[in-house]
């Protein structure tokens, strides 16, 4: 049995559920997932605060797992669109990380240059930021927000699909992309519903987040945990710290 540990940095309980819902649906048989909510932060991340605040819940939840006598896990998926702590766990944890964006990047470019569909206007320049610092810069050809944030859009999925839909086959056609990403944990299983009305495919972020880590490679003799010495963390994430040698 594989070990899929899925990090919610938000801290929204009916997010981990959808999240859950939906890894499962795309998870081999051999796969057992795992899910873990922020303790900290913000309810729906859809700002520089909250994002940053964000990246701290993620390395908490982590070691909370590890606190807690949680599986060792043989992949962790962080479960926003937007991968905060992404680098930051990938440079503690001894299985391989990934997050919603990064595989939803790697899942697009396979097509081409891509646009970016998303709820939260503060969102496009964060984004942006994280295209270009994983590597996608060039296949990113465009990144469309609508005012709804992702929860909004959640909170009203009929509503959702028709604004979702419009901005899709708009950015497809304006921008002559070859994909575009449904992005965000609380959209998860709405590109299914859209994509026979948008000409090119719709890469629901939730699904690319969970095929890609359960396609990861073992990493295998990294060590894990925080190195440094620390102040203040919580004591899962002090359980976590080693001095470097």
């Amino acid at each position: 049995m594989r070990h899929l540990l899925v990090i919610n940095p938000n801290t929204s309980d009916s997010v981990t559920a959808l999240l859950r819902t939906h890894v499962l649906s795309v998870s081999a048989p051999d796969v057992a997932v795992h899910t873990v909510t922020a303790r900290l932060g913000a309810r729906y991340i859809a700002t520089e605060a909250s994002y940053a605040i964000a990246a701290h819940a993620t390395l908490d939840a982590w070691a909370r797992w590890q606190e807690e006598g949680g599986p060792v896990p043989d992949a962790v998926l962080i479960a926003c669109f937007g991968d905060p702590g992404l680098l930051a766990l990938r440079e503690c944890s001894a299985a391989p990380v990934t997050g919603l964006a990064e595989a939803s990047f790697f899942e697009a470019a396979q097509y081409g240059r891509f646009a970016i569909v998303t709820g939260g206007v503060r969102w496009k320049p964060m984004l942006q930021r994280l295209a270009h610092s994983l590597g996608y810069g060039e296949h990113l050809a465009h990144i469309h927000t609508v005012a709804a944030t992702g929860a909004a859009l959640a909170a009203d999925p009929a509503a959702a699909l028709v604004l979702l839909a419009d901005a899709c086959r708009s950015v497809a056609r304006q921008h002559a992309v070859q994909a575009v990403i449904l992005g965000g944990a609380g959209l998860a299983g709405m590109a299914a519903a859209i994509q026979s009305q948008v000409p090119v495919p719709v890469i629901d972020s939730v699904l690319a987040g969970a095929r890609q880590a359960q396609a990861a490679q073992p990493l295998g003799s990294a060590r894990s945990g925080l190195e440094g010495v620390w102040t203040g963390l919580s004591p899962a994430l002090l359980a976590q710290a080693f001095t470097p040698t």
